[in-house]
């Protein structure tokens, strides 16, 4: 095929059609609920806004059967955000997925720590992670807090090690982090915990699915 006959085909391509955001997202959820359909599969309705929008963000189907809930997690995270419960996390990636307005509605923050150069100095001098200084310095604050942890599985861990000795009582965890080191066990290690939590089982994950998570429980309490 030469030069001019590709113009050709490409004029004769149809153009897809500009959609409005909104629309865009709409026509989003409605694809993802017709191939949920087609593969003969539902959504618990208790569920469906978190795995359906981590669906919206990933385009992987797998998170119908990975995601872990928690049994009391709906009820506490519905709880802690309409008490306007701040929220911290382990990226600067993650804080800025998460709809600040929406959370500034019910009288949230979103916290990170990560870049502080005290929080770098301390993990430096004790040869840890910063994940883990963050989740120390949370802990230190006096207040019960939701986290929402898309990359550290040492956040993970650090979370419910303090949880277990009394000095942390995180509302609910969104557990995420992604990766091949440690990332299935702390995803585990919190899991067989008491904490509230919500998972991606496994390796995937990320701070946009972190995000995604937290989201789709905003909305359902503050909309947008």
């Amino acid at each position: 095929m030469g030069i001019n006959d590709r113009k050709i085909v490409n004029a004769d391509r149809k153009c897809p059609e500009i959609l409005h955001p909104d629309r865009i997202e709409a026509e989003s959820f409605r694809i993802i609920e017709k191939e949920i359909g087609e593969m003969g599969r539902t959504v618990p309705a208790r569920y469906a806004s978190v795995i359906k929008r981590v669906i919206h963000t990933t385009a992987d189907f797998s998170y119908l059967d990975s995601l872990y809930f928690s049994e009391t997690v709906i009820d506490q995270a519905i709880t802690a955000l309409k008490e306007g419960c701040c929220v911290v996390t382990d990226t600067n990636m993650a804080k800025a997925g998460i709809h600040k307005s929406s959370l500034e509605k019910l009288g949230g923050e979103v916290l990170c720590y990560m870049a502080e150069e005290e929080v770098a100095r301390s993990a430096k001098e004790r040869g840890i992670t910063r994940a883990q200084v963050s989740m120390e310095k949370s802990a230190e604050t006096g207040k019960d807090y939701i986290y929402v942890i898309g990359n550290a599985p040492t956040a993970l861990l650090r979370i419910v090690e303090l949880a277990e000795a009394g000095r942390l009582c995180p509302r609910f965890v969104v557990g995420a982090p992604v990766g091949f080191v440690n990332v299935v066990e702390a995803k585990e290690r919190l899991m067989a915990s008491s904490i509230p939590c919500i998972v991606p089982r496994g390796r995937k994950g990320g701070s946009n699915v972190a995000a995604a998570i937290f989201n789709a429980l905003l909305y359902d309490v503050a909309g947008r």
